[in-house]
């Protein structure tokens, strides 16, 4: 059995204590919120705090509500049972959240964690022995990177299925820490950075997901993984498209998830849908377009050749969901 290492405990009141401590106590510290990927992480030893603020006691963090201009507001502490289950958000946003996991970990797991989510590779998402055994990576504090070694920067893989979904969205983030408040486009919210996913800063808080005026837009998401449960994404593609009243494309967006360190807009693809009926040819040479984009390394489940080939196969079946739910609105 691997056991947590030792680390000091504190529950947190309400955001503003939260934010206040830690500040106070800088790298040392970290939030927890759902705790299905910090804990395993800190038992395998990828990061050791010293303090976990527990967010779990936070109210004000949890829920999903809808503004009078018809935004969407999703409290970071909001389950990704509850997302699922929400009628006032995006298809593709319920789709995504649903698809995550197992039932038992939706249950606990939350939006701001899934967002929050560190990279992943099968070099460095091992045990500390193991890491040690096969020499450590660059992510884990070596000098180099084992998925191509040649290079001088880590290859490990954005792991969200909310992450790409987001950014399709075009959602905002709200960010707090005790030095105040600010609010980042989805997009701005994840680097394409192995070491370091995040543009978030080490004593901010993600409290909440804002989403626009969803009205008019057919949205999907499709995830390729292994089994049908448990597994984190090996491609996802998220899709968003609105139309005007002659059934013409006006605007797409195509984010692609699992594929590098950060989601991948798709922006050649989404030039090819505009001014297009989303008829299935239309829809598969976008999606072909898409696929361009997806330069895939050995370093999650199943192969990168196997990966590729699939790229198309899943944005087509987003972009074609997505058609299909402006029908259904």
């Amino acid at each position: 059995m691997i056991r947590l290492p030792a680390f000091e405990y504190h529950a947190a009141v309400n955001l503003a204590a939260a934010a206040r401590l830690l500040g106070e106590l800088g790298p040392s510290a970290t939030v927890v919120a759902g705790g299905t990927d910090l804990f395993p992480k800190m038992k395998r030893r990828q990061t050791e705090p010293k303090t976990v603020i527990d967010l779990g006691g936070v109210d004000e963090l949890r829920g999903v509500r809808t503004g009078e201009d018809g935004t969407v507001a999703i409290g970071a502490l909001t389950t990704l049972r509850e997302l699922a289950a929400s009628p006032v958000v995006p298809r593709a946003l319920a789709t995504a959240a649903g698809l995550v996991a197992s039932p038992q970990i939706r249950t606990v797991a939350t939006v701001g964690g899934n967002l929050c989510l560190d990279t992943r590779c099968n070099w460095y998402d091992m045990s500390d022995e193991w890491r040690v055994a096969a020499g450590r990576c660059l992510k884990d504090g070596g000098d180099v990177c084992w998925v191509a070694p040649r290079g001088d920067r880590c290859w490990a893989v954005s792991s969200s299925d909310l992450a790409p979904v987001a950014v399709a969205l075009d959602a905002e983030l709200r960010l707090v820490s005790a030095r105040g408040e600010r609010t980042v486009p989805a997009a701005g919210h994840f680097a394409d950075d192995g070491l370091a996913p995040l543009t978030m800063a080490r004593d901010e808080i993600l409290t909440e997901v804002v989403l626009p005026r969803p009205h008019a837009w057919g949205t999907a998401y499709h995830k390729l993984r292994r089994r049908g449960d448990i597994d984190f994404p090996i491609f996802g593609a998220a899709v968003a498209l609105h139309v005007d009243d002659a059934g013409v494309c006006t605007a797409a967006r195509v984010a692609i998830g699992a594929v590098a360190s950060a989601p991948v807009r798709a922006r050649d693809a989404e030039a090819e849908l505009i001014g297009t009926r989303l008829e299935p040819e239309a829809i598969e040479q976008a999606a072909a377009t898409a696929a361009k984009h997806v330069r895939p390394f050995d370093n999650t489940d199943l192969g990168s050749r196997y990966r590729k080939w699939m790229a198309p196969v899943y944005a087509a079946r987003a972009m074609r969901d997505a058609a299909a739910d402006l029908g259904a609105g």
